[in-house]
C-alpha cells in the first residue's frame, strides 16, 4: 500500500488538490466502494474541483469544467498518463457556468443568464482571459437556472432554459424549452418544448437524433413520477410539461382539459427522482463492444425521497435500430451509502481514448472509468 503512493507523495500536494483534510488514503477508500462491471476501474482524474459539473474537452486533451459556483477550470494532462497535472482556475465571478463546450479551439460557457466564449483558450489558461458575450438574453432566474450546453451535428450550440418552479405554467414561452442557436449567437430558436429541466443531452450516433435526460416534478409521492429519457426526432415537439409526466401521470393542476396523448412519451422511464443528468452515448473502442452506441446516465441522486436512490451511473441499452430503449440498469454505484453519500455524479464525458470522465460535485472531483479487461 505504501509503494503505491510513494509516486504521488513526491509530487507537490497542491496539484491534485490534496489538503491535509483529505489525504490520498481517504480518497482511496472512497473509490473502493464503488461497484463496476468486471474489467472496469475508476481512479481520480482530479481533485480539489469545486462543485464540478458540466465536462468539454479540447483538441489538445486539456479537460474544461463548469460549476454551480462561480469558477471555471482546466485540467490539461500533458503526459496522458490519465490524471491531470494541475487544476487551473480560468475564470471566477461568473453567475453559475455550469456549461461547457469547445469549438474551433473556443470554449463556451453557459451561466444562468448568458453565454460567454473565450477565444484560444489553451493558450490563455492561466492569463485570466476575458470573454466575449455570445448571447445575453436568458432569464436569470436560479431555479432549474443551471445551463448544459453542446453543439449538434447541425454545428448549432444547444441550450435549454428550465422551468422556473417545481410546476406552474410559465409567463413566458422561453421556458422549459430545449433551445440552438448559431456560434456567433445569431438565430436563436426553440427545438423542444415542455421540458421541464434537462441538465443533458446528447446525438444517437445510428440517426443523429437528440435524446435528453429530464427531471420530473415533487410532491407527488416517492415513488411517481419517473425522471425521463427523451428522444426528439424532430425539431418542434412537446414532451408534456406542465401537464403530464413521464407521459401519463397527470398534473393535479394542469392537466384538466388536456390529453396525454397529444405529447411526446419518454423513450424510457428512469427512476423517480433520481435526478437524471449529463448522458453521454458512448461511440468509443476501449469498451466492449456490448456498450457502444448505448447510453450512459449520471443519476445525482434524489434530495427529498423518504429512501434515497440514484447516486449512480445507470446504463440504457438500445436495440440495432438505435431507436427504440431494451433495458434499464446500474452500471456503477457506490456513492451512496445506506442513506448517506460522498457523491453525486453530474456529467459524463468521452476523452479520446475511449475512457469516460465523470464528474462530482459533492466530493469535488473528476474521476476517469477506463476498462482492460
Amino acid at each position: 500500500m505504501i509503494r503505491r503512493f510513494l509516486p504521488l507523495l513526491a509530487l507537490a500536494p497542491l496539484a491534485f488538490g490534496f489538503t491535509a483534510e483529505s489525504p490520498t488514503a481517504a480518497a482511496d477508500a472512497n473509490l473502493s466502494k464503488i461497484k463496476l462491471p468486471a474489467g472496469f476501474t475508476i481512479t481520480y482524474f482530479a481533485q480539489g474541483v469545486k462543485s464540478a459539473r458540466e465536462l468539454a474537452v479540447g483538441p489538445d486533451g486539456t479537460v474544461y469544467v463548469g460549476t454551480k459556483d462561480d469558477k471555471v477550470y482546466a485540467l490539461p494532462d500533458r503526459n496522458k498518463d490519465g490524471r491531470a497535472d494541475e487544476v487551473v482556475t480560468i475564470a471566477t465571478g461568473l453567475n453559475a457556468p455550469n456549461g461547457v463546450a469547445v469549438r474551433n479551439g473556443a470554449l463556451y460557457v453557459a451561466e444562468i443568464n448568458r453565454v460567454v466564449r473565450y477565444d484560444n483558450i489553451a493558450k490563455t489558461l492561466k492569463q485570466k482571459p476575458k470573454p466575449a458575450v455570445v448571447y445575453n438574453q436568458l432569464p436569470n432566474k436560479d431555479w432549474h437556472g443551471y445551463k448544459y450546453i453542446a453543439f449538434g451535428p447541425d454545428g448549432k450550440l444547444y441550450i435549454p432554459v428550465g422551468a422556473p418552479c417545481n410546476s406552474c405554467e410559465p409567463e413566458e414561452p422561453i421556458f422549459a424549452t430545449i433551445n440552438r442557436m448559431n456560434p456567433d449567437g445569431t438565430a436563436f430558436e426553440t427545438v423542444a418544448k415542455g421540458v421541464r429541466n434537462t441538465v443533458g443531452f446528447d446525438w444517437s450516433p445510428v440517426d443523429k437524433a437528440l435524446w435528453f435526460t429530464d427531471n420530473g416534478r415533487d410532491q407527488l409521492g416517492d415513488n411517481s413520477p419517473s425522471d425521463e429519457l427523451n428522444r426528439a426526432a424532430a425539431p418542434g415537439l412537446h414532451f408534456g410539461f406542465p401537464y403530464f409526466f413521464a407521459g401519463d401521470i397527470a398534473d393535479p393542476e394542469f392537466s384538466q382539459g388536456k390529453s396525454a396523448a397529444t405529447y411526446m412519451k419518454p423513450a424510457r422511464k428512469l427512476g423517480p427522482h433520481v435526478a437524471a443528468l449529463g448522458m453521454k452515448f458512448y461511440t468509443g473502442k476501449q469498451f466492449p463492444a456490448q456498450y457502444r452506441n448505448q447510453i450512459f446516465i449520471p443519476e445525482h441522486g434524489s434530495w427529498n425521497r423518504s429512501n434515497k436512490i440514484g447516486y449512480r451511473i445507470s446504463l440504457v441499452k438500445l436495440d440495432a435500430s438505435g431507436k427504440q430503449a431494451t433495458s434499464y440498469e446500474t452500471f456503477a454505484d457506490g456513492w451512496l451509502q445506506g442513506q448517506k453519500s460522498w457523491g453525486r455524479p453530474v456529467c459524463l464525458l468521452q476523452m479520446p481514448d475511449g475512457s469516460l470522465l465523470l464528474s462530482d460535485d459533492q466530493n469535488d472531483a473528476v474521476y476517469r472509468i477506463s476498462y482492460k479487461g
